[in-house]
């Protein structure tokens, strides 16, 4: 008997995506077929399609590992293919420990007022108070209380439930003062962090897989109610998979102003919620109330490369023997650019955003940008190399 045949390999879906064929309405069917979803089993609400869970009530959960693993199977579900996006009540449940914390930050923002320049992601330059990296300076600052603060017995087990063990903390302080506008829509790290261009260059599978690699989380400092402007949320929307192509699009900025939500946040709350999912910081509409939250965002063991290359060394090598080659006909400039890609690191991040912040877009420079430019202007070596050690000096924390 034969076997019957294989299903056929070819034709495939394409493996990039085309911003120019999306249409909301397909964004408008998912978020309709998600509605009304039941709440999850241990989840003590749903709030606006949010889950939250009340972090006093399941305190027993912590020293009882079954439980904790039944949970944790929860959070990943709920995060992967439930709202995206669920609320952990009363998580830094020691409210003089908050306080402590965000003294410390009320410090960083006042040392460092007026010593940067302006630039922030997603809003208005200059129109918050940001403290970049604020995860080191804290523990430079105050290692004991870094301490307790981070060893919130419910950070490790929703950091784990998505990214496995191995995760590594960045924090950021965002604190919007009464009249912030709200952001504009978006995704986060790392598709999330490029334009729709630049987006659109990268194949299907990785706009799968960049939600895998972060954890997105914000600790709420001080009590957020609804005029304080706590972040817009679009649940369901990180299972839309061209949604890192769909930012700055009318239609689509139009269906999340309708159809987002909002949640009132206490001190001590926190939210974390899928990298994909669409969201916004919200606009403080309140008199007196400066919301200042922690961003956490926690990123995958797995974002590194085998080996360690001096790529600045490899840089300062290949510029003039690319500026001869091509003056002497024996590469064509889109040899170079491939050549370039080789050598250079072509992703901006990680850096120092108090020394390299994002000005004029999402992210700063990369060093295979500058080289491309130093290569196409024929700078002299001496320049090159000093962009690229200032360059350097900026990416050190």
């Amino acid at each position: 008997m034969r076997r019957p045949a294989p299903p056929a390999l070819f034709p495939a879906a394409p493996a990039f995506l085309d911003a120019a064929a999306l249409d909301v309405r397909d964004l408008e069917d998912l978020l309709d077929a998600a509605a009304d979803g039941p709440c999850p089993p241990l989840a003590s609400a749903l709030r606006e399609g949010v889950p939250v869970y009340d972090c006093v009530g399941l305190q027993d959960a912590l020293q009882a590992p079954h439980t904790l693993r039944a949970l944790m199977d929860e959070w990943h579900t709920v995060l992967a293919d439930g709202a995206g996006v669920l609320v952990l009540a009363g998580a830094w449940a020691d409210a003089a420990l908050v306080d402590d914390v965000t003294q410390a930050f009320q410090r960083m923002l006042q040392r460092e007022a007026g010593t940067r320049v302006a630039a922030d992601h997603f809003a208005r330059a200059g129109r918050n108070g940001r403290v970049w990296n604020a995860l080191q300076k804290l523990c430079l600052d105050d290692p004991l209380l870094f301490a307790r603060y981070y060893a919130n017995p419910w950070l490790a087990p929703i950091c784990t439930a998505w990214l496995g063990p191995a995760w590594q903390a960045t924090s950021q302080v965002n604190c919007v003062y009464p009249g912030g506008a709200a952001q504009d829509p978006h995704r986060d790290y790392h598709l999330g962090f490029v334009t729709t261009a630049e987006a659109a260059r990268w194949p299907r599978s990785a706009h799968r897989l960049s939600p895998w690699l972060t954890l997105q989380g914000a600790v709420a400092h001080v009590d957020m109610p609804l005029d304080s402007g706590p972040t817009l949320l679009l649940p369901h929307s990180q299972r839309y998979e061209p949604g890192y192509l769909v930012r700055t699009l009318p239609d689509f900025d139009a269906c999340f102003a309708r159809r987002c939500v909002q949640l009132p946040l206490q001190k001590g709350d926190a939210v974390f919620f899928n990298p994909a999912l669409m969201h916004a910081a919200g606009h403080n509409r309140s008199t007196d109330i400066d919301r200042m939250a922690n961003l956490l965002q926690v990123s995958s063991a797995f974002g590194r490369a085998m080996e360690s290359v001096d790529r600045q060394a490899m840089s300062l090598a290949l510029h003039p023997a690319l500026c001869a080659a091509l003056d002497d006909g024996r590469l064509t400039p889109e040899d170079a650019d491939r050549a370039i890609a080789a050598c250079a690191e072509g992703y901006a991040f990680p850096t120092n955003l108090d020394l390299d912040p994002p000005v004029g877009g999402l992210a700063p420079a990369s060093p295979q940008a500058v080289l491309r430019q130093a290569v196409a202007e024929r700078w002299a070596p001496p320049r090159l190399a000093d962009r690229l050690r200032t360059m350097a000096a900026a990416r050190q924390a």
